[in-house]
């Protein structure tokens, strides 16, 4: 999923987002527009559009969305994964009456973001839609477009994990959130990679539906309405459980099993026989993030299985899982998960027809 964009940064495209969006009749079907372009990741366009339209299919015939794909020319769009995608409208067949009529404008991402950022109709679309959408989201490296007109500046976004440090460098005015499935930030929604769209669709559903039907959707398509665990998708004891290359191996390996001894920088770098500056910098270097980060990740896998198969108060859970206090739980939770532990263990038990 590596990104370029390099050829257009000296480009501007400032979007004025001071203007109040019109929001859309809440008795009619709320309008979903897609932004796809060739060599799209079909699984950016695919995933939210099924949830939306499956948010139509909960047995009470209420008609809650409807998605249209717009591209640069109606036809079909090639992907990645050699299928195509039909775009049912064109970029210029929008007039203002049209734009209005915006609910959640969403910009699908993969390797064909970039040539369609030069290429300009679509930052050109993008920049005519945002003022009058009542909601914004990127899916995967869609974030960039949104990044390169100005509207992440400031704000938290997320992007799929192998342009993370890319965006973090090129755009640093942006507050990028690394292992986030998604991330709201007032109107503005960034998902990561793939089938964090679908995630990120759920909870737009939720916002504007409530969890009844957003649990009904995800039952029928067989996914979490709460998915556990960041975009990386490798837990701190996975890490730990494939042993990093280097010495600091088999340290790994014991953070990820005993979370609530002392895992501070001072202990860990005496466990490995080195000072604590040079601990902290090879431990970086050989696993990827932090000292303090991986403690952080090894403490909240635990606290997220505690919290999905075991009856323990949130009291025993902080401590069991090596947190200092619930509060430093519940901060790390919002941080990382996007919600609060009592919510995470509700929703969780949910999506499986469990009692929390």
């Amino acid at each position: 999923m590596i990104l370029s964009v390099s050829a257009t940064a000296s480009l501007s495209y400032g979007v004025d987002m001071t203007r109040t969006p019109a929001f859309t009749d809440m008795k009619s079907p709320r309008q979903i527009v897609m932004v796809g372009f060739n060599n799209h990741q079909i699984l950016d366009i695919v995933g939210p559009m099924e949830m939306f339209t499956g948010a139509s299919q909960t047995g009470d015939n209420t008609t809650r969305y409807e998605a249209t794909i717009v591209a640069h020319k109606i036809g079909p769009l090639s992907s990645t994964g050699h299928m195509r995608l039909m775009a049912d409208r064109t970029f210029e067949s929008y007039t203002e009456a049209d734009l209005r009529q915006i609910d959640t404008l969403l910009i699908a991402g993969g390797v064909g973001i970039s040539t369609a950022m030069r290429e300009g109709d679509v930052m050109k679309f993008i920049k005519r839609a945002a003022p009058h959408a009542r909601r914004i989201g990127s899916i995967c490296t869609g974030a960039f477009a949104l990044a390169r007109l100005g509207m992440l500046d400031g704000r938290r976004a997320t992007t799929h994990w192998e342009a993370v440090d890319h965006m973090k460098t090129r755009y640093p005015n942006i507050d990028v959130e690394e292992d986030a499935l998604y991330v709201q930030d007032d109107h503005i929604w960034t998902s990561a990679g793939v089938t964090a769209g679908i995630d990120m669709a759920l909870a737009m559903i939720e916002e504007d539906y409530g969890h009844e039907v957003t649990l009904a959707v995800a039952r029928r398509h067989v996914v979490y309405m709460i998915r556990p665990g960041g975009q990386s998708q490798f837990s701190a004891r996975l890490i730990g459980q494939s042993k990093p290359p280097g010495r600091l191996g088999n340290l790994v390996e014991w953070v990820g099993e005993n979370p609530n001894a002392d895992l501070s920088v001072p202990a860990l770098a005496e466990r490995a026989a080195m000072s604590e500056r040079s601990f902290a910098r090879h431990f970086s270097a050989e696993v990827g993030m932090t000292p303090a980060r991986f403690v952080e990740r090894t403490r909240l896998d635990y606290a997220r299985q505690y919290l999905e198969q075991e009856a323990k108060s949130l009291d025993e859970i902080f401590m069991a899982a090596g947190f200092a206090s619930a509060e430093q739980m519940r901060r790390s939770f919002q941080r990382c998960l996007n919600i609060t532990p009592q919510a995470y263990r509700s929703r969780f038990r949910a999506a499986k027809g469990e009692t929390a």
